[in-house]
């Protein structure tokens, strides 16, 4: 039954690349054309948003939002829990209010179509470089002043085992809250690991279905000011955390 089941799931994660790269061709002319200009950039990230929506809607992703307070002006810093791809492109039509920027892996630059994407609208940051790490750094700090929110992932990789508990937060994401005096807007992705897990789990679960995420309360500028990175760290952590152990 397990080899049955997983087989299904190859198939779908089989149905979920021809989905993504199929819109990823379509829009690409676009996007080229967009991000090229200067004036028109800024609508670069539409592009992003609706090519969201279309792969939810071909994939069948409904998503349900859980939002804890209103939504905040923009911009901000989103930080989130990371077990899915899912996570990364859900986030577009998630949050489509505000334009943003991911602070991800540079491996990304690497595949390709993709790469064209990314590096046009995010902030790689090759870690493997403290030098190539503080460019990137410094990236960030003049996409927050441009007016981008940014979006990271403070676990920096995916969990291998006991999903959903999360790895440890790096503090990255605080130190850049910290030197910006940003807010702070975490996420909960509670099932996207169900719903899409590691491709190279090849019998790992993949299906249609249902996406729930939490929308906590914003972390203040004042609570920014007044708190450690330790202590922003640590309270995020558990904000995070908590819909995910009950």
């Amino acid at each position: 039954m397990r080899y049955l089941t997983g087989s299904l799931s190859l198939l779908w994660k089989f149905y979920i690349a021809v989905v993504f790269f199929f819109w990823a061709i379509v829009l690409y002319p676009i996007f080229q054309i967009t991000v090229s200009f200067k004036k028109t950039k800024p609508q670069s990230f539409n592009i992003f948003i609706l090519w969201s929506y279309l792969f939810r809607i071909c994939c069948f992703y409904p998503l349900r939002k859980i939002l804890h307070a209103p939504m905040p002006e923009g911009p901000y810093i989103i930080v989130a829990n990371h077990t899915s791809y899912l996570d990364i492109f859900f986030m577009y039509s998630l949050l489509p209010q505000y334009p943003f920027m991911f602070l991800g892996k540079s491996e990304i630059l690497s595949y390709p179509l993709v790469s064209t994407y990314f590096k046009n609208m995010n902030v790689p940051v090759d870690r493997s470089s403290k030098s190539r790490s503080t460019r990137a750094f410094m990236g960030a700090l003049q996409a927050y002043r441009d007016g981008y929110a940014l979006a990271i992932f403070p676990e920096a990789t995916f969990p291998t085992e006991n999903l959903p508990q999360m790895l440890p937060f790096k503090s990255g994401a605080f130190k850049l809250a910290k030197q910006l005096e940003a807010p702070i807007l975490p996420l909960t992705f509670m099932n996207n690991y169900l719903l899409f897990s590691e491709p190279t789990m090849w019998l790992g679960p993949a299906r249609p279905g249902l996406a729930v995420v939490h929308i906590h309360p914003i972390i203040s500028v004042d609570e920014v000011k007044a708190m450690s990175e330790n202590e922003l760290r640590e309270q995020c952590f558990s904000t995070i955390e908590k819909p995910l152990k009950s």
